[in-house]
């Protein structure tokens, strides 16, 4: 069967019982109907990745106990049956082996952010990428909203002038206490800095500030002064950064993460101002993008009418006022990833919508940001280079 008369085929590490973030992927994978789930290696537990297999209507032999034992038994199967990519949706420690594995054993990659445990692993795999020629996504997921896809394209229009300033700020209030005494997993891998890497909150959700910042602005971030605190006691990694951006070209900024800002969900926030105008995007009402001006009223754009551009067009799937979300947003970074593979296996070039998703580039400059932040913060906030 041809690549366009049938699913893309993925395989899952990770994201058995208990987990929250695999079941996000595999309802964002199946949201188009491109993406069908056909084995997995679900746990570190033998007997419980069989078992989630199990829940999910898999058959026994496409339910692996070890990832080692999935890329084998995949690259084994005849080609119409094996998996085209695997999903990585295990914390940040175990992203790296994997990842390895199915690219050594031919097999495109998605994964969960931020890339890897450190900055050397991401450069790792961004040379083996690179020589196998196979395709990499990070799910920054919030780069799939629609709007922010019309922020983007307002910036890379000139609307705006020059870019002078960049605010984003991603706080949550979950963890304002030490919520990884209480045997939930979810708090207690991202306060281990064993499983974690060198930052919590910063890896956590200060990526996907970074990410967002350089998405919508076309800007490469070249320096930074942090302040990286855990205040709740006893905590091991930050929970809290506040720090000073300076971009490549002459734009400023500011990024704000936190974990423990009492009273908030999950509040990403960005506003992008220029020599001309300004605009203000909050993933908590997604479907609104403010652009302000000098000299008349703000403009309220929207999600789903025929005033946005062709990228935000793509990116909607459901007609003005029917609120889209999280999940449509998630699905989009697989629709153009599954789009991209199905390209590749026709022997075409992808279209622009199809090369519209985080690639390892992306993984190896949050890993950066991450590394010089926190070298940053070590040294009083000093001004810090990425190293890239």
């Amino acid at each position: 069967m041809s690549a366009a008369h049938r699913k893309i085929r993925m395989g899952m590490v990770g994201g058995g019982r208990g987990a929250f973030i695999g079941a996000v992927h595999r309802m964002a994978a199946a949201l188009d109907g491109q993406i069908e789930l056909v084995c997995g290696a679900f746990s570190s537990d033998p007997q419980r990745s069989k078992d989630s297999g199990s829940d999910l209507f898999l058959p026994p032999e496409r339910c692996y106990g070890t990832f080692e034992e999935m890329m084998a038994g995949e690259a084994a199967l005849p080609a119409d049956r094996r998996m085209d990519f695997v999903s990585i949706v295990t914390p940040n420690h175990l992203h790296f082996a994997p990842a390895k594995a199915a690219l050594e054993h031919g097999f495109h990659v998605v994964s969960d952010k931020p890339a890897t445990f450190n900055l050397a692993e991401a450069k790792e795999l961004g040379v083996l990428v690179g020589r196998t020629g196979l395709l990499y996504a990070l799910t920054h997921n919030y780069t799939g909203y629609p709007l922010v896809k019309e922020a983007r394209e307002i910036v890379r229009s000139g609307r705006l002038g020059k870019i002078r300033k960049v605010v984003v700020e991603y706080p949550q209030g979950w963890l304002a206490t030490r919520l990884e005494e209480s045997g939930m997993k979810q708090a207690a891998w991202r306060t281990d800095p064993a499983r974690s890497g060198a930052a919590g909150c910063l890896g956590d959700i200060g990526t996907h500030a970074e990410n967002l910042a350089e998405y919508i602005t076309g800007l490469r971030l070249g320096e930074l002064a942090a302040d990286l605190t855990a205040f709740v006691p006893g905590r091991r990694l930050d929970d809290d950064a506040n720090i000073l951006l300076r971009f490549e070209g002459g734009a400023k900024g500011v990024l704000h993460a936190s974990q423990i800002s009492v009273g908030e969900e999950n509040n990403l926030s960005i506003r992008v101002y220029g020599e001309l105008g300004g605009l203000e995007w909050r993933q908590q009402e997604p479907n609104t993008l403010l652009l302000k001006w000098p000299d008349r009223p703000v403009e309220i754009v929207r999600t789903g009418t025929g005033w946005v551009g062709s990228a935000a067009a793509g990116a909607a799937r459901i007609p003005q006022g029917h609120p889209e979300g999280f999940l449509e947003a998630f699905a989009n970074v697989y629709r153009s990833f599954a789009n991209h593979i199905r390209a590749v296996l026709e022997g075409r070039e992808p279209d622009a919508s199809a090369l519209d998703y985080p690639k390892i580039a992306d993984g190896i400059r949050g890993m950066a940001f991450i590394e010089a932040a926190v070298d940053s913060s070590k040294n009083n906030a000093r001004w810090t280079a990425l190293p890239v």
